[in-house]
């Protein structure tokens, strides 16, 4: 019996090194070609990494594999229409934070720098591989939510995480915008949190530059949207701690984050001081409110001097990426139903046109969040 599951275990083994290899072999190979390496520096490679890979059962990424390889997988994002500054991102190696507090470390910095001081960087900080780090934070920068007997305070998309939190420890003022903090878990240890110094969330409060009322709503929105609950794959090697940022386009809060019925729900309340009729749905009351609520999204972020995009010159840049991938011999993938904007989309060539959908390597995928692994193993 010992014999068999050794033997089980050993093609297990073969059988994981052989998938690695392909995938590593794949990414080197066009990676190295589209840095303009020789075939003799990535034979060289190859072998290397072969030969890691036998002792080790997994390789390491040089720096540069590293940064392209996360270039790679923007350029790759099917549902992402800021691609066509793929090549502007700038890596962070975090791969030597071994503790908890070099980890927190290394993410203010990544909020600082993206900031930027409202010039946002297109920014993305890589920590140690397989598991090594997880973060719980869907974003790093995220607004809490609370179920009261009120109704829901704060963004209902972060209503478990918020209670995952307090169970940790955290305690927020219950206000509509509470910053939550960040929490990760490092080397499988238990889950540990930490507020983010207040000075380095830059935050934009939103008004209209018609409608002095607006101000009145009491609504502001963070300036950079880093994503971190994603898991960045590179040549078969799983970075599951990977946060990213590009720039806000102005839907995303607009038409999204605020109007969503579900999210803030603020299509009502702004149609109410417009005075429009919400009585019919022909009245086109939604619609109006949403472009004013839009307007008002951009005009604030620019006066703030934060970076953000209006979706009409965010389509237009997606036009000269899918140009310019066309120039270098690369085919455009995409998902449609992403890419479109959610208002007027049908002003955009994007809704006129369709697109493969299939998964490039590397590339982001979604994972597990860790907080809903442990609730239901507690249930």
């Amino acid at each position: 019996m010992v014999n068999i599951e050794n033997d089980m275990n050993q093609t297990r083994v073969r059988q994981h090194d052989v998938k690695l290899m392909k995938k590593a072999e794949q990414f080197i190979t066009v990676s190295y070609r589209e840095l303009g390496k020789s075939e003799k520096e990535m034979k060289r490679r190859l072998n290397e990494i072969r030969w890691e890979v036998e002792q080790t059962g997994t390789y390491s990424h040089t720096y540069e594999e590293l940064s392209y390889g996360a270039k790679m997988a923007w350029r790759h994002s099917n549902r992402c229409i800021g691609r066509l500054f793929w090549q502007s991102l700038h890596v962070i190696d975090a791969r030597e934070a071994v503790t908890e507090e070099e980890v927190f470390s290394y993410l203010f910095h990544h909020i600082e720098v993206a900031t930027n001081g409202g010039k946002i960087r297109p920014t993305i900080t890589i920590f140690r591989p397989n598991g090594e780090v997880r973060i719980w934070n869907h974003q790093l920068i995220r607004y809490a939510g609370y179920e009261t007997e009120e109704g829901i305070i704060g963004d209902s998309s972060s209503l478990t995480f918020t209670r995952a939190c307090e169970q940790l420890g955290w305690k927020g003022e219950k206000t509509p915008f509470d910053v939550l903090p960040l929490v990760i878990q490092v080397g499988g240890q238990k889950p540990v949190w930490t507020p983010i110094p207040k000075e380095l969330v830059l935050e934009v409060p939103i008004e209209h530059p018609e409608f002095p009322w607006f101000r009145d709503l009491q609504l502001k929105w963070y300036a950079v949207p880093i994503i971190s609950d994603m898991c960045l794959e590179i040549g078969g090697i799983r970075y599951m701690a990977a946060p990213f940022n590009g720039w806000y386009m102005g839907t995303e809060i607009g038409a999204r984050n605020f109007a969503d019925d579900y999210r803030y729900n603020m299509l009502p309340k702004v149609a109410s001081c417009m005075g429009l009729d919400t009585n019919s749905n022909a009245s086109l009351w939604k619609d109006k409110a949403l472009v004013e609520l839009n307007i008002a999204v951009l005009y604030s972020y620019k006066k703030a001097g934060v970076s953000i995009v209006d979706h009409h010159t965010a389509a237009r840049q997606f036009q000269l990426f899918e140009q310019q991938e066309k120039a270098a011999g690369r085919h455009v993938t995409g998902d449609w139903t992403w890419l479109i904007p959610p208002l007027s989309p049908a002003t955009t060539h994007i809704f006129h046109r369709t697109y493969d959908n299939t998964t490039m390597l590397p590339n982001f995928f979604y994972q597990d969040r860790p907080y809903e692994q442990q609730r239901g193993e507690e249930q």
